[in-house]
C-alpha cells in the first residue's frame, strides 16, 4: 500500500505529503515504541488560529493524552522542532497512494518520531488515522478528535505489549471485535449510507441489531457523553469529489474510543461512497 510521504496508518505502509514529496515504507520496531514513551510530544496547530481543528484538538490532547509529555507548537515552527530527537509530533498531512492513477487525497492525522533528518518526509513513523477526503470541512471529522487520540494511544500500547502484530495487516485485528456489537446501537448519519441502506427499515432487512440514522451533531453528543452502549461510523471518502477513490469505513464506540470494523472500498456506480448493504452483511454474519 504505497502512498506519497511516508507513514503508517494504524501501522500500515501509508504515503502522505504535507507540502513535501518522498517514497519509503517504515514500520515502527519495538526500539520505536519504546523510544516513544520517551519523549515530548508536539501538538502542530494549523496557522489558522480560528480553525475548528485547532480548538478541538487542544481540548482532547488537555482532556485525554496522558501517554507521554506534550506541548503545543505553531506549524511554522514545525520543521525545526521535528529535529529533535526527544520528540513526537502529532499534525495532520495530505495523503495520497503511489500507485492510485486517481490521484485523491485524503487528510491524516499522523504521529511521527522526530530526529536527525533532512526532510519532513524522513521521519519515523508511530501510526495515524484518517480523518477526511482532503478539503473535506473540518466539522465532518473535529468532533472525533478526542476518540481519534484516545484509540491511538490505545493503539500504541497494544502494538508494543504485542509487536508482531506491526504488519500491513494490522487492521484484520480490530476485525475480531465485530461480534462485540453485540448490545450496542450503531449510529449513521443519513448521507454516509448507500441508498439500499438508507432507512432503519431496509438495514433491519439485512441486519437484525439497533440502529439509528441521526446528524452529526447527535453523535457529537453521544461522544461527550460516552454512551458506552453507542457505536458511531466515521466514513472518510471523496464527498463527491471523484469516483475510484478509495472510502474507508470505521465503526467506534463512543465511549471505549474501541475499533469494532475497519474496512475499504474504491467508489463506483455499484458501490458509492458510503457504508454500503455488504457491510451490514459482514456485521450480521460476525454476530451469529
Amino acid at each position: 500500500m504505497n502512498r506519497k510521504k511516508s507513514t503508517a496508518f494504524l501501522c500500515l505502509a501509508v504515503w502522505f505529503s504535507l507540502s513535501l514529496h518522498a517514497q519509503r515504507e517504515y514500520l515502527p520496531t519495538p526500539e520505536d515504541l519504546q523510544h516513544f514513551y520517551t519523549t515530548t510530544t508536539y501538538v502542530v496547530l494549523h496557522d489558522n488560529p480560528l480553525s475548528e481543528y485547532n480548538f478541538e484538538i487542544q481540548d482532547a490532547i488537555n482532556k485525554y493524552w496522558n501517554i507521554t509529555d506534550y506541548e503545543f507548537i505553531n506549524f511554522r515552527d514545525f520543521g525545526e522542532k521535528s529535529r529533535d530527537k526527544n520528540g513526537t509530533f502529532l499534525y495532520t498531512a495530505a495523503v495520497s497512494f503511489e500507485k492510485d492513477k486517481t490521484n485523491a487525497r485524503y487528510l491524516f492525522l499522523c504521529l511521527s518520531l522526530g530526529g536527525d533528518h533532512e526532510k519532513l518526509d524522513e521521519m519515523k513513523d508511530i501510526t495515524n488515522l484518517p480523518l477526511g477526503y482532503y478539503g473535506v470541512d473540518e466539522d465532518h471529522y473535529s468532533y472525533k478528535l478526542g476518540t481519534m487520540i484516545r484509540f491511538m494511544q490505545d493503539h500504541i500500547r497494544l502494538i508494543t505489549e504485542h509487536p508482531d502484530m506491526v504488519s500491513q495487516n494490522v487492521f484484520k485485528h480490530y476485525n475480531d471485535n465485530m461480534a462485540d456489537i453485540r448490545g450496542k446501537t450503531l449510529y449513521f448519519v443519513k448521507e454516509e449510507l448507500a441508498q439500499e441502506v438508507s432507512s432503519g427499515a431496509k438495514i433491519g432487512a439485512v441486519y437484525p441489531l439497533p440502529v439509528k440514522v441521526v446528524e452529526r451533531e447527535e453523535i457529537r453528543s453521544l461522544i461527550m457523553e460516552g454512551d458506552e452502549d453507542a457505536v458511531f461510523l466515521h466514513k472518510v471518502g471523496p464527498e463527491g469529489r471523484q469516483q475510484e477513490a478509495r472510502v474507508y469505513k470505521i465503526l467506534i464506540g463512543a465511549a471505549d474510543a474501541r475499533f469494532y470494523y475497519f474496512d475499504y472500498h474504491r467508489a463506483s456506480e455499484k458501490n458509492p461512497d458510503a457504508f454500503l448493504e455488504s457491510d451490514f452483511k459482514k456485521l450480521a454474519n460476525a454476530i451469529q
